[in-house]
């Protein structure tokens, strides 16, 4: 696995792990670009949150909509598994224990 992928699917984790923990399991691409940088260390550009939040939803772990004013993402009972470490989705990285 290359660094990039082992960022990548850091990065996935770490966007439904801060959906997990939102009321209602939503949030705007604003705050959740924030929390990445500040909680996770993910300095990234609008475009590629915007592929990760595509790919998240292919995958069936987030639903996105996308508003004038940003994109809106909402966790799903699968990406809530996911987040936990209790489903495995290749492209997003497991959880380790205690975190």
């Amino acid at each position: 696995m290359s660094y990039q992928d082992f960022e990548t699917e850091g990065r996935r984790l770490g966007i439904l792990r801060i959906l997990s923990r939102r009321n209602q399991f939503t949030t705007n691409e604003y705050s959740l670009n924030d929390e990445l940088k500040g909680s996770y260390a993910h300095h990234i550009s609008r475009d590629k949150l915007h592929g990760d939040l595509a790919w998240l939803e292919e995958q069936g772990l987030v639903i996105t909509q996308q508003p004038r004013v940003g994109w809106v993402a909402t966790l799903t009972s699968r990406g809530a598994d996911c987040a936990q470490g209790l489903a495995n989705v290749p492209g997003v990285a497991k959880p380790r224990p205690g975190l």
